[in-house]
């Protein structure tokens, strides 16, 4: 059991202006071919959380992938669920996402009721966000799965009003996400207005494969990036990724 919350270390760090990285692992056994290696430069990098899920798990690899992380290394494993079914008590936390950005009343709220029996009982810390798709420039898994439309990429005020209302409504995080592979990542404008508007701290994820955008990021005023599908083509991202946030402190 963790003495400190994950969620008030990372309220600590953004009060202190302290960027965080999290690799996200999709738990599909057909999408991670560098799982060991991952693992070991994670740990090297001293990256700050493995984020888990994806918008489709079809086997039963998601115990098993967190059970070789938490035997491999002591960074926090947080589950970033696809859908109600992804759920293992095995993890550290959870992000309990409430996708804002869409009309889709079933994950604005419906899954929450049917999984929140199962939660309250969990050993899991439960974070409560708000979770809006960006407009990437390709069609998205999240978005057809969840039967939304993302966010104009051109549309900042929307973003902020969106993020303000999720702010209000007393969610915990801001996730914003491009989509995995996006060809267009969430802007640094967007990026710099949302978080300007709000002060709850603000996740991006979503076609962010280089140390450059992920420092344009955090310039911006994200606290955590996501680095997924680049690091399942190129786990040596990781170290040259972890190196352009973790040196970076907002003025």
């Amino acid at each position: 059991m963790m003495t400190t919350t994950i969620y008030k270390q990372l309220q600590e760090a953004k009060a202190a202006q302290q960027k965080k990285f999290a690799v996200l692992i999709d738990p599909d056994k057909g999408k991670i071919s560098h799982v060991d290696k991952i693992i070991d430069l994670a740990q090297k990098a001293t990256i700050d959380c493995f984020l888990i899920g994806g918008s489709l798990v079809v086997n039963d690899a998601l115990d098993e992938t967190i059970s070789l992380l938490k035997s491999e290394t002591d960074i926090p494993v947080v589950l970033f669920p696809g859908g109600s079914r992804q759920l293992s008590y095995k993890a550290d936390a959870l992000l309990f996402l409430s996708l804002i950005s869409g009309r889709n009343a079933d994950l604005l709220i419906g899954k929450h009721v049917e999984t929140a029996p199962f939660l309250k009982i969990s050993p899991l810390e439960i974070i409560s966000t708000g979770y809006m798709l960006i407009d990437g420039g390709v069609p998205t898994s999240v978005s057809y799965m969840s039967n939304t439309y993302p966010i104009p990429a051109n549309k900042n005020d929307i973003a902020v009003c969106t993020a303000m209302a999720g702010e209000m409504l007393g969610l915990k995080l801001l996730y914003m996400d491009a989509g995995s592979g996006a060809v267009n990542p969430v802007s640094a404008e967007m990026i710099q207005a949302v978080s300007m508007a709000t002060d709850i701290p603000l996740i991006i994820g979503g076609g962010i494969n280089s140390p450059e955008r992920a420092a344009k990021n955090v310039a911006a005023g994200a606290d955590i990036i996501v680095v997924g599908n680049a690091i399942e083509k190129d786990p040596n991202l990781i170290i040259e990724i972890s190196e352009a946030i973790h040196t970076h402190q907002s003025s």
